[in-house]
């Protein structure tokens, strides 16, 4: 059987490799502290819960949904838009229900790469937004996000061949996995950047709320109040731990919206909307789980931080997302990959390479800290044996 030249470069996956590696682990008696996915461990708030469940005593809900069926939860997903950031954002032609954000963001480069097109993204960056470029049948030319650099791609150093090809940039921040936050001058130059040579910017914003000091992050189109040339991508897994439900929403240009519903009409349906209605709920109702949310993983940043530096890891103390991005020691530094399998293997503690994220992301690892702190300083006390031995 001959299959698609198109699946080559998806062969390897960061997330794929790791879970291979903790079956190993699993199967040979090991206790798995699993650091290796942003995949929160707390509950969905009650309330959302509870909305669902009546939802599902409701037969009208159990058929399928189309566009216009998510009328109510697209002027949800506005109200808490203008809410948040003070912008008005139309329901009907500036928002679009997601199967999660990460569909969203593989599916946009179909509607918005031609074959041989180039997209510029952040290297390190989250997988799947090079997998939609590779699925369209375009190129990728990768930013280098660099420590010295905060993190943050040099416009400047975009090559001009490359910027005559390009038509899309996407931006996450705050960022996975190196944690690195953007303030509002940073995406107002990248818009004006975009506007310049013609590129669509794409913001994938799963970490809108968090943050752990400092001013809350901005969104892309505060700097682009008018959606000139800009989609914002957001996810209810992450502040409201709806992770498995998914479900997410794009908002920005209404033809960027109008282009990704396109390709939306021949991939999927939307999600049963009784799950739209929870959803509905977490972003209307009362926002106390959220901050329950950000003081919980602020608890676990500390912890963990805090074990690190002791057993002689120094790693910088994280201002927002869920990870602690960390150089990794001497000895490791070109093998980031060697290292994620090895401690798994023999200790149980499973971590992201930080070669799956980009070449640039060679040298780190990323933890996730979906445990709490006494578990987290139960996997340091396993790292610590490892490095050491």
């Amino acid at each position: 059987m001959q299959l698609a030249d198109r699946l080559s470069p998806l062969q390897a996956n960061v997330f794929a490799d790791m879970d291979r590696a903790k079956a190993k682990a699993r199967a040979a008696g090991l206790d798995v502290i699993d650091l290796s996915l942003g995949s929160s461990d707390l509950p969905t708030p009650a309330p959302v819960l509870d909305t669902i469940a009546r939802s599902l005593q409701d037969p009208s809900t159990h058929g399928y949904l189309l566009f216009h069926g998510t009328q109510a939860f697209r002027r949800s997903v506005a109200q808490w838009y203008e809410r948040k950031f003070g912008i008005a954002v139309d329901p009907e032609t500036e928002v679009l229900p997601l199967i999660g954000s990460q569909e969203g963001t593989a599916h946009l480069p179909l509607a918005v790469l031609n074959p041989g097109d180039f997209a510029l993204l952040l290297d390190p960056g989250y997988p799947s937004h090079a997998g939609g470029v590779y699925l369209a049948g375009g190129q990728i030319y990768p930013m280098p996000l660099l420590a010295e650099n905060n993190f943050l791609p040099v416009f400047e150093d975009v090559p001009t061949p490359v910027l005559a090809q390009a038509r899309m940039m996407v931006l996450s921040y705050p960022h996975n996995p190196t944690t690195a936050t953007a303030s509002i001058a940073f995406f107002q130059k990248a818009v004006t950047f975009c506007e310049q040579h013609n590129l669509v910017l794409v913001h994938d914003f799963p970490y809108v709320d968090l943050y752990f000091e400092g001013s809350a992050p901005p969104s892309v189109l505060q700097a682009d109040p008018e959606k000139r040339v800009s989609i914002e991508f957001f996810t209810m897994s992450k502040s409201y731990n709806m992770g498995g439900f998914r479900v997410g929403y794009a908002i920005g240009n209404a033809e960027l919206i109008r282009a990704l519903r396109q390709i939306k009409a021949v991939v999927d349906f939307n999600q049963y909307l009784g799950i739209l209605n929870g959803a509905s709920e977490a972003l209307t109702g009362d926002q106390k789980p959220v901050a329950q949310v950000v003081e919980t993983f602020r608890q676990r940043r500390d912890a963990f931080v805090t074990a690190l530096n002791r057993i002689g890891w120094e790693v910088p103390r994280p201002q927002a997302a869920m990870y602690v991005w960390a150089k990794l020691p001497d000895r490791w530094s070109n093998h980031s990959m060697q290292f994620a399998i090895d401690l798994v293997e023999q200790t149980g503690v499973a971590v992201a390479p930080g070669s799956g994220f980009g070449k640039s992301g060679e040298g780190y690892v990323r933890f996730a800290l979906v445990h709490d702190p006494e578990i987290l300083e139960t996997a340091v006390d396993r790292i610590a044996k490892f490095i050491n031995g």
